[in-house]
C-alpha cells in the first residue's frame, strides 16, 4: 500500500467533447469544490483540474484557454482529433499522474455528482487505492435504459467480465493504481473492466446521478450498444465458447430434419420438404452469420492490437503547471 500524505495533491480529470454549452459552469463549480477541500485540509493547495479536449469541433478549447487565464489551477490538453471517451480519459490520466498523488475522473457534463468527491478522498485516506463512484439508483432512467443496463451487467458477469454494477468512469485512483493501470498495453480500452484488474484495496461511494446541465448526450443508444459489445469482447472469450455450445443443438436439429426429409420422401409427401428445407436454411444461415460476426469481432481486435498504434496524440497543452514545467525544461 502506498504511503498517505496528509494533504495529497489532487487532480480532477475531465474528458470534454463539444461541451461549450456547460464547460465554463462545470469548471467554476469544480474550482469552488476544490477550494472547499483545501479549506478543510483534505488536499494540497497545488491541486488542479485537467480538461482533455477530445478533438472538439466547437469552442471547447477556446473556453479552456480563456478560463486558464483566471484559474491558475487549470490544465488543458488538446488532442489532435476525436479519439473517443476512453482514450481521452487515458490521455488525462497519463498527463495528470505526472503531477498528482491521486486522480479523480468524471465527465464534464456534471451528471456525476461532484459533491461526493470529499467522501472519495476520505475513503482514500482510510487506505483505499481505488474508490468507485456508484449510482445509488436508476429511477430517473427510462424503463428501457434501466433494464438494458441491468441486463448488460448480468450478461457481463455471466461471461466472466468483472465490473462494478452501476459504475461508469467516476472514480478515484491513487498514483500507484494509475501507474499500474497505464502498464496495460491493450488498444481496445474499456476502463470499467480494466480498473478492477489492477487490484489493490478498493471501496465504493454512492451518489444520485443528475440530469445533464447543458448540451446533448455523447452516448446515444447505438453508441452505448457498441460500447457494451466492445467491453464484453475485450475481456471475455465466453462468446466464442457459446458458439460451440450452440453448434451441438443445431447439429441435432439438422439431424432430425434430415431424417424427417428422408421419411417424407419415402411416403411421397415431397411438398412437406419445402418447409423443413426453408427452416433449415434460415436457422443455419442465422447461426452462421452470428458466429462469423462474433469471430470477426475478435479478429478485428487482434488486428487493432498488433499494430500498436498510439491511443491518442496531444496537439497542444496549456496551464500554469505546463508553462512552468516547459520553462524549467
Amino acid at each position: 500500500m502506498s504511503s498517505r500524505k496528509e494533504r495529497p495533491r489532487l487532480g480532477l480529470v475531465l474528458p470534454a467533447y463539444n461541451e461549450q454549452e456547460g464547460l465554463a459552469t462545470t469548471l467554476t463549480k469544480l474550482h469552488d469544490i476544490k477550494l472547499g477541500l483545501i479549506k478543510d485540509n483534505l488536499i494540497s493547495m497545488d491541486s488542479f483540474i485537467l480538461v482533455v479536449d477530445d478533438g472538439s469541433s466547437d469552442e471547447t478549447w477556446s473556453i479552456i484557454q480563456q478560463k486558464e487565464l483566471t484559474h491558475a489551477d487549470l490544465i488543458g490538453v488538446k488532442l489532435s482529433r476525436n479519439f473517443g471517451h476512453q482514450s481521452a480519459l487515458l490521455a488525462g490520466m497519463t498527463e495528470g499522474v505526472k503531477l498528482a498523488d491521486l486522480l479523480i475522473t468524471l465527465d464534464a457534463d456534471l451528471q456525476d455528482s461532484p459533491e461526493v468527491i470529499q467522501n472519495m478522498i476520505l475513503k482514500y485516506q482510510e487506505g483505499n487505492e481505488i474508490v468507485y463512484g456508484v449510482r445509488s439508483s436508476r429511477q430517473e432512467d427510462t424503463w428501457f435504459k434501466r433494464n438494458a443496463a441491468l441486463g448488460f451487467y448480468k450478461l457481463s458477469a455471466l461471461l466472466g467480465v468483472e465490473m462494478i454494477p452501476n459504475h461508469a468512469d467516476f472514480r478515484l485512483m491513487s498514483r500507484l493504481a494509475v501507474q499500474e493501470l497505464l502498464k496495460m498495453p491493450e488498444r481496445n480500452v474499456f476502463l470499467r473492466a480494466m480498473v478492477p484488474l489492477v487490484g489493490y484495496q478498493s471501496t465504493q461511494v454512492y451518489y444520485e446521478r443528475h440530469e445533464r446541465q447543458a448540451g446533448q448526450s455523447k452516448y446515444p443508444l447505438k453508441k452505448m450498444l457498441s460500447f457494451a459489445i466492445d467491453g464484453i469482447t475485450s475481456f471475455s472469450m465466453q462468446p466464442i465458447r457459446v458458439l460451440f455450445g450452440i453448434g451441438s443443438p443445431v447439429l441435432s436439429v439438422a439431424g432430425i430434419e434430415i431424417m424427417y426429409t428422408i421419411f417424407a420422401k419415402m411416403l411421397g409427401h415431397t411438398e412437406a420438404g419445402w418447409s423443413s428445407l426453408m427452416i433449415s436454411i434460415w436457422l443455419l444461415g442465422g447461426v452462421n452469420l452470428i458466429a462469423i460476426s462474433i469471430v470477426g469481432i475478435y479478429i478485428g481486435k487482434i488486428f487493432t492490437e498488433v499494430k500498436h498504434r498510439p491511443l491518442f496524440h496531444i496537439e497542444d497543452e496549456t496551464g500554469s503547471f505546463v508553462k512552468k514545467s516547459k520553462q524549467v525544461g
